[in-house]
């Protein structure tokens, strides 16, 4: 009769109570709080969700690059402008600096905002970021071609394919200008931001480790820390996708005027 129980439970998702009627179906006289103390014992006291139909029964497929260059994934993060002499992090959420940042913001994302635009290497995980005033398409044109030159001193001489979310900055006429013809633009699908997540990923690095980890007193210290921090990212830190080494180390170029690790 267990594993009668059992069986129901994991291959239709019945209910206890539906399994309470097909046992007295079969003979079986059973109570609700028995066959309910069964389900807790194998492990089966919330019912399995049921699986719709169609094309969310599909297994997420891994997003793997095979050389540098590969896969390169775009992508651009929002974050609050440091005023000069600090904001709310160094003076408190109530004093006058905060309240002076509240209403830049709602002034508009050119006074209140920057955005940090991103490029990571799939292969490699080695990591290039700009602090820029907006997110244009022009804005994120010229950063991509900014990004093609430094990869390319670090060897990864063409981008096979740029994989970026669907915003208007990505649709852009001077963005698929800037591609070219030889590098395909993949976007994503809608909702779906783990399809773009070596970028997503290295943004939350960025943010654990940087951008909420230390009080800042400007604009300017807070993107000199940016570059400094990222040439520790890309020659220091240790990466789980790199096999516990930095992503650089699985180049076979790199430049060598890199400064020391920030710590």
């Amino acid at each position: 009769m267990i594993e009668k129980i059992e069986s129901w439970r994991r291959q239709e998702k019945w209910s206890a109570q539906r399994i309470i009627h097909e046992l007295a179906e079969l003979g079986h006289a059973v109570n609700r709080r028995t066959v309910t103390r069964h389900l807790a014992r194998l492990g089966l006291g919330t019912p399995p969700v049921p699986r719709s139909l169609g094309d969310s029964n599909r297994e997420p497929g891994k997003i793997t690059a095979h050389w540098p260059g590969h896969m390169v994934h775009l992508d651009v993060k929002k974050v609050g402008r440091i005023p000069d002499g600090g904001g709310w992090r160094v003076h408190g959420r109530d004093s006058g600096e905060a309240k002076a940042v509240g209403r830049a913001k709602s002034a508009g994302a050119k006074h209140g905002y920057v955005y940090l635009h991103s490029a990571v290497d799939g292969f490699s995980r080695l990591a290039y970021t700009e602090p820029l005033a907006d997110e244009k398409g022009s804005t994120a044109a010229a950063f991509l071609a900014r990004a093609k030159v430094w990869f390319a001193a670090h060897g990864v001489i063409h981008l096979h394919r740029v994989v970026t979310d669907n915003g208007a900055c990505y649709r852009s006429g001077d963005f698929a200008r800037t591609i070219g013809g030889q590098t395909r633009h993949q976007k994503t699908k809608p909702y779906t931001p783990r399809h773009n997540g070596k970028v997503e990923r290295y943004q939350r690095i960025l943010a654990e480790e940087l951008l909420y980890a230390r009080e800042f007193t400007s604009e300017v210290e807070h993107a000199a820390a940016i570059a400094v921090w990222n040439i520790h990212y890309n020659y220091h830190r240790p990466h789980s996708g790199a096999d516990g080494l930095p992503p650089a180390s699985r180049l076979k170029s790199a430049v060598t005027n890199v400064r020391p690790s920030y710590y």
